[in-house]
């Protein structure tokens, strides 16, 4: 059985996940455990980004408008707006470029409070993907999951690991907040990855919006710098655009998709955790796992789902 065969893919990786393959020009649909509840880390910027454009495209907001970020408004990330020790003038979407390029925390929140949450989850309900839990900014939810773990905000957790006499006492630290309430699915922003695969394939269908706006989100995601993961499954010939998500020790996750040479395309949501918790998830078992899942579609016509 491929869900087997998938399953066994996820362990001799080190970790447990969930996997849902969409044809996005026909109806070859594969999912193992793809209904179920997953930590989405950064994989959710992609609702961001399609909200984003969707109101530029309906002239909401003007995505060239400039806004000053400063130092003090950065939300914890270790790239981009996250680290700048001076303020930056930038547009709306150069945030949206960084959010989906780079995985830019600050940018992603910035544009979080610009376009508006309720906004982001209302749209996700009128196109019948209701899985999706979105608290808020990033900035809140680190600070929710430090609470959790019992300290007083992320900042007050980072201290004590920095603070720790040793690496062992650092690690336990971080355990701490990996196994706090906060980091589970349903507190932090979390979907299925049917969910996220079938959200990918109405962006290429033009489904899920304008298709000004579609276009763009596809244009921005395929500009993505971080290709560990489902691309690592593939050869160059085989195009991926794709928005990964890690959160150190606890989730690893690539959502995307796949376009082949002979032209046929695939949506494809891959959710990992550890099996181990804190154990670091080999990226490159996401593309293993991607091309296993796609092979036997493109080798079998019928729709198949767990």
């Amino acid at each position: 059985m491929i869900e087997e065969t998938i399953d066994e893919v996820f362990a001799a990786g080190g970790c447990r996940g969930s996997l849902s393959a969409l044809e996005i020009d026909g109806p070859g649909r594969l999912s193992v455990a793809g209904g179920e509840l997953a930590v989405a880390a950064s994989t959710f910027k992609i609702t961001i980004g399609l909200e984003f454009f969707c109101q530029a495209a309906e002239g909401k907001l003007d995505p060239t408008e400039r806004v000053v970020v400063s130092p003090a408004e950065a939300s914890l990330g270790g790239q981009g707006l996250c680290i700048t020790e001076d303020s930056v003038e930038i547009s709306l979407r150069d945030l949206a470029r960084l959010m989906l390029t780079i995985s830019d925390n600050t940018a992603t929140d910035m544009l979080i409070r610009r376009i508006g949450i309720e906004r982001v989850r209302a749209r996700l309900t009128r196109l019948g993907f209701t899985s999706f839990h979105l608290p808020g900014t990033i900035q809140h939810e680190f600070d929710t999951a430090a609470r959790h773990a019992g300290f007083t905000g992320w900042g007050a957790m980072a201290d004590a690991i920095r603070d720790a006499t040793s690496p062992e006492e650092g690690e336990a630290l971080w355990q701490r907040v990996l196994a706090s309430p906060g980091m589970r699915p349903g507190r932090i922003s979390s979907a299925t990855a049917d969910d996220l695969a079938a959200l990918v394939r109405a962006v290429w269908q033009d489904e899920a919006g304008p298709a000004e706006a579609c276009s763009n989100l596809r244009r921005v995601i395929g500009q993505q710098r971080l290709t560990r993961k489902i691309a690592t499954g593939f050869g160059p010939e085989v195009l991926v655009a794709s928005k990964s998500g890690t959160v150190p020790g606890g989730v690893s996750n690539d959502v995307g998709v796949v376009a082949f040479p002979d032209g046929r395309r695939y949506a494809i949501a891959v959710l990992t955790r550890p099996l181990t918790p804190g154990a670091p998830t080999r990226e490159d078992v996401l593309g293993t796992a991607a091309r296993v899942a796609l092979d036997y579609l493109r080798t079998n016509e019928a729709p198949h789902s767990e």
